[in-house]
């Protein structure tokens, strides 16, 4: 079973995709800071982040640096409610950039895209 951990410091965001991404076969952590995700990463197998960008301490954007450091194949996507962070050269290091949205469904595809995994009929 692949893990995804989800990064974000809305609540609410954590528990839609924690959700989603279990429903879909995957095991789920969450991190509530980009410190936290940083830490999570070194200490545990990891397959995928989904990181946010704008949060406090540890931007998503330093955070998806530090990931990079340690564990530079692992696929990240940033997802983020704004899009204007997509010209943001540093963001080019992320494997996609999807502007949040109430329809998972883009993120689902996607995650399962990377992941290369046949995404289960919702």
């Amino acid at each position: 079973m692949k893990t995804i951990l989800v990064v974000d410091d809305e609540e609410h965001i954590l528990k839609l995709y924690q959700k989603v991404l279990t429903d879909d076969g995957f095991q789920v952590k969450l991190a509530k800071s980009g410190e936290q995700a940083v830490q999570m990463a070194k200490e545990e197998e990891v397959d995928l982040v989904v990181l946010d960008i704008k949060m406090e301490g540890l931007s998503g954007l330093e955070t998806l640096a530090e990931l990079r450091k340690n564990r530079r194949n692992m696929p990240i996507i940033l997802n983020s409610a704004y899009s204007t962070y997509k010209s943001d050269f540093q963001s080019w290091l992320a494997d996609a950039y999807l502007v949040k949205s109430s329809n998972v469904e883009e993120l689902r595809l996607k995650v399962h895209e990377l992941l290369q995994e046949v995404p289960l009929q919702v």
